[in-house]
């Protein structure tokens, strides 16, 4: 089995700074980590390679300096790293950036099939979610997002059974193989890195491919293939709100303190609760 983990080199969230005339992130001088959301789709990747035996091979699309993020992966037990770089790569949103990883996804694939490909839920500097699923789109591959648990992978029936978070509960779907997973935080812990992977994340090559290597349109890639535009980019205002002390002699005063307080300050919501109240009087009545 081969699995593929799409990792993406982030600026430190602590301390982003914006281009003022782009309104693009501005990663020179600034400290960059592997974006937290992909290290679980790479733990994951890596328990699968624990069970099984598979092969691990992670890609980005970046500068040359993501090299460091790739070498980092290799620590933790990936088999391969491969650094998708070009300057027309620069400036792509997340139209242009799924439209290269899955074309550097086909290259890897006609060279050794990959069975399953591994995302983070999102990146910390876009928060949209869109890549993975932009990926399995272009690639016609199952789309399996937001799984919190993978069930049972049986590589010789192509099947893979996931546990995915939806609002109100979870789901527990079945997919036929190949497949984008996109991990959900907190469903795993990234191993630490041991003293022999460390020398051969060192010591290791790192694939590096360009626009030639993996045959893209130049009008779909970078600046140029991003139609998305950002009107404006500021921080959110912190609010003001002090929390209150409710005062009371019993569990039952309290609680009737604090309802007479919270209607106090938003006597709308007592105007919602009732009628929501009626309206269950009479779906009960009709019952």
């Amino acid at each position: 089995m081969h699995i593929a983990v799409c990792i993406k080199q982030v600026p430190d969230s602590a301390q982003i700074r914006v281009h003022p005339v782009t309104n693009t992130i501005m990663r020179q001088g600034v400290p960059t980590i592997i974006n937290p959301y992909d290290l679980f789709a790479l733990e994951e990747a890596l328990r699968i390679k624990d069970r099984t035996a598979a092969k691990v091979t992670v890609l980005t699309m970046g500068p040359p300096q993501a090299d460091d993020a790739l070498r980092k992966c290799l620590a933790f037990g990936a088999d391969e790293a491969v650094l998708i770089t070009d300057k027309v790569f620069s400036g792509a949103d997340t139209l242009a950036t799924s439209y290269v990883l899955a074309a550097a996804l086909k290259t890897l694939d006609a060279r050794e099939p990959v069975d399953l490909v591994f995302t983070g839920k999102q990146t910390i500097d876009g928060d949209t979610a869109q890549v993975g699923p932009g990926i399995a789109t272009r690639l016609g591959y199952q789309l399996l997002t937001y799984v919190s648990k993978i069930r049972e992978l049986d590589a010789d029936s192509r099947r893979i059974l996931v546990e995915r978070r939806a609002e109100g509960g979870v789901q527990v779907l079945e997919s036929a193989l190949p497949a984008v997973v996109t991990m959900l935080e907190g469903t795993n812990e990234i191993r630490f890195a041991d003293m022999p992977g460390m020398f051969r994340a060192a010591r290791q090559e790192v694939e590096r491919w360009n626009r030639d290597a993996i045959g893209v349109d130049l009008a779909k890639v970078g600046l140029k293939g991003s139609p998305t535009v950002v009107a404006q980019v500021f921080g959110p205002k912190p609010k003001a709100v002090k929390a209150f002390r409710v005062a009371g002699d019993t569990p039952a005063a309290m609680a009737e303190a604090f309802v007479d307080r919270l209607f106090a300050d938003y006597p709308h919501l007592e105007e919602a609760m009732l009628e929501h109240l009626e309206q269950v009087d009479r779906q009960g009545a009709k019952e």
